[in-house]
């Protein structure tokens, strides 16, 4: 898909925007924290995207490269958002340190594509934010630890290590859904439809950019 882009090739840009819009938006909604933050979040992210996207060296490496611009547009939007938290917990606050395990499974894995996929949306919203970051990247989009790593400016190390506790703290709260019922599940939030203005931005600024780099 990002080879099409990079050709200029007729249906690329549709392919691209539908495939990641809402994986962004869901990421920044998980990051940000309201929807209409993320709506801005995915907009940008794929402006920004398209503007440079002749700065892609390796085709192969385009979902990182887009977290990338997310996560840089997220802690802008977090800055200038009046909702921004006057203080973020501290990574060391949640969990007692552990050395991360090479067998830890996320507690999400058989739940991701069922019913509980909210609920697991609100688990990993309340996490901090340095935790909730990491486990959005590795769990939910699936990058390696070296991509997220890349993403968040962090040693592989310390990626295993926040998952590992960040998979802690939600199997604790899974634990006390499937038991106890303690914590009710609530839809998580869908970007809308692109207006006309919105996908004639996004449009101009593909077409403005100086791709056929393949």
């Amino acid at each position: 898909m990002a080879r099409a882009v990079l050709a200029g090739e007729a249906d690329a840009f549709e392919r691209f925007v539908d495939h990641f819009r809402s994986k962004v938006f869901h990421y920044s909604w998980l990051m940000c924290g309201r929807p209409e933050d993320a709506e801005e979040v995915a907009q940008e992210t794929l402006l920004h995207a398209f503007e440079s996207f002749d700065q892609l060296r390796n085709p192969d490496l385009v979902r990182p490269w887009v977290f990338r611009i997310a996560r840089n547009v997220c802690l802008m939007q977090r800055r200038r958002s009046l909702f921004a938290p006057a203080q973020e917990i501290s990574t060391d606050q949640l969990l007692p340190a552990e050395e991360p395990t090479g067998a830890d499974v996320p507690p999400d894995q058989e739940y991701l594509r069922g019913e509980l996929r909210a609920v697991l949306d609100r688990i990993i919203s309340e996490l901090p934010p340095t935790y909730r970051s990491v486990v959005v990247l590795r769990d939910l989009e699936e990058l390696s630890t070296e991509e997220t790593a890349q993403i968040l400016d962090l040693e592989p190390d310390a990626v295993k290590t926040r998952l590992h506790r960040a998979r802690q703290a939600m199997r604790q709260k899974l634990d006390c859904y499937l038991n106890n019922h303690c914590l009710e599940g609530q839809s998580s939030p869908s970007p809308t439809p692109l207006s006309t203005a919105e996908r004639e931005q996004l449009l101009n600024a593909w077409r403005r950019a100086p791709l056929n780099q393949l």
